[in-house]
């Protein structure tokens, strides 16, 4: 062998001891910015909002009554709202709560702090984690991007450090969740030994709508108060006390397609009063928009047999296309055999059905998504964290689970994150659950149409 090294490389005096010493030193160095590149959740915390905050559906409608809305206006919303999903222990804002709703700048900015003030010290002071330890901070919040940004403002308050890497996303509707965790994910495989913190909400007291268009109207219904900070890390003494890994996140835009593009836009009525509308082919683009997302995700998460099956029923609806014969259905793959647990988007009941349909999953796969909705409603960006923290409460996640995130957004954007569980869930850790989650599930009252 050592005949063989020295007639192929004259120029270096090298032996088979040599050889083989350069390539287990390779082997290591791979293994290890593999291991590197790993993106740990070490924990997260989301935002409950106090009791007195609650919206009642009389309340709500009491609201309506004396802001002098068209009586049509408000049982066309009182309408929405019974079928929507959204309970009564969901949440706004105290400037929303005033006669006529405040919807000011300071009161927005207002909303931002009691809501990332709050989770962001809760989430620090647990695990012991000063400031000026924090390496990247990405923010996201859609309707409502105030000057200095929302990053700044948490680092203003906190006092971060003055070189710390720090982004403010705005616009990217409710997948902005995990767009700022797949940008934090990008920025911690660059800047090696360093911690994350993501900060997703939305701000609802400067963006309600008080036209009459009806599409935009049912914003009002769906969308209450909340948020959640996460704290990602790629520090290898770090894995021992996370949560849960990075394993897979696929991101689809389907912005190219008119259709796709303003099934959730924001615009002025014909009164000039700007509202964001809901359009009514938003359930089929979202449908069209996740089976876009599943062909990226399907070859990273399922079982061989199950990528066969899909394969082969394609292959067959195609061959019976040609003899001009009736196609059979194509095959579902059973997402069970990759996924323990599914946090569904808590945009709405219709939303979370048409996802169970097209999935084939069962009422109980849904049952974190349809809880979340109910308790706290809409949290735009947000709702996916509160659904995985309902799961945690129940004592349902165990270590070696996966986790599957779908999240929808404006654009029109699907994105999915899968996390791998590492470490024991304690249920009884004190989360925005723990004071009634002895309470769930509850059976959602349904109204007949």
């Amino acid at each position: 062998m050592d005949t063989l090294l020295s007639t192929y490389f004259p120029f270096f005096n090298i032996t088979m001891t040599h050889f083989l010493a350069t390539i287990v030193i390779f082997l290591i160095i791979l293994l290890f910015c593999l291991r590197s590149s790993t993106i740990y959740l070490l924990d997260y915390v989301c935002y409950l909002p106090p009791d007195h905050l609650r919206i009642t559906y009389s309340n709500f409608k009491e609201h309506f009554e004396i802001t002098k809305a068209s009586q049509e206006t408000i049982d066309f919303q009182m309408n929405v709202m019974e079928r929507s999903g959204v309970g009564v222990e969901s949440c706004m804002p105290e400037s929303v709560h005033q006669l006529p709703p405040n919807t000011s700048l300071k009161n927005g900015k207002e909303e931002v702090e009691l809501v990332l003030f709050t989770i962001v010290k809760d989430l620090l002071s647990k695990h012991n984690v000063h400031p000026k330890n924090i390496d990247i901070i990405v923010s996201n919040c859609s309707l409502f991007c105030p000057t200095p940004s929302i990053t700044s403002m948490i680092i203003n308050k906190f006092g971060f450090r003055s070189n710390v890497k720090s982004v403010s996303l705005s616009g990217m509707g409710c997948s902005a969740g995990l767009l700022s965790i797949s940008l934090a994910k990008d920025l911690l495989r660059v800047h090696k030994n360093s911690l994350a913190l993501v900060l997703s909400m939305e701000a609802v007291a400067p963006n309600g709508y008080n036209g009459t268009d009806k599409s935009k109207l049912i914003a009002n219904v769906l969308f209450r108060m909340g948020g959640t900070a996460i704290l990602l890390s790629n520090r290898k003494q770090d894995k021992q006390m996370a949560k849960y890994k990075l394993q897979h996140l696929v991101r689809t835009h389907l912005g190219s397609n008119d259709k796709a593009y303003r099934s959730v836009y924001q615009e002025p009525d014909e009164e000039g009063i700007v509202g964001v509308s809901l359009s009514r082919s938003l359930i089929h683009v979202a449908a069209s928009t996740l089976k876009t997302n599943i062909i990226k995700l399907g070859p990273l998460v399922l079982p061989y047999s199950e990528q066969l099956r899909y394969g082969w029923s394609v292959i067959g609806n195609k061959i019976l296309a040609r003899g001009n014969r009736n196609r059979n259905e194509i095959h579902v793959p059973n997402f069970k055999k990759a996924f323990e647990h599914f946090c569904i988007h808590a945009g709405g009941k219709s939303v979370i059905d048409a996802i169970e349909e097209n999935l084939k999953l069962q009422k109980e796969d849904g049952e974190a998504s349809r809880m979340a909705l109910y308790r706290f409603g809409n949290t735009s960006s947000s709702s996916l964290w509160y659904e995985l923290c309902y799961l945690e409460a129940k004592g349902r996640v165990k270590k070696g689970d996966r986790v599957w995130q779908i999240a929808f957004g404006s654009g029109f954007k699907c994105n999915s994150a899968v996390w791998k569980c590492v470490s024991y869930i304690d249920p009884n850790e004190t989360n925005a659950w723990s004071d009634r989650i002895h309470l769930y599930p509850i059976e959602i009252p349904v109204f007949d149409c």
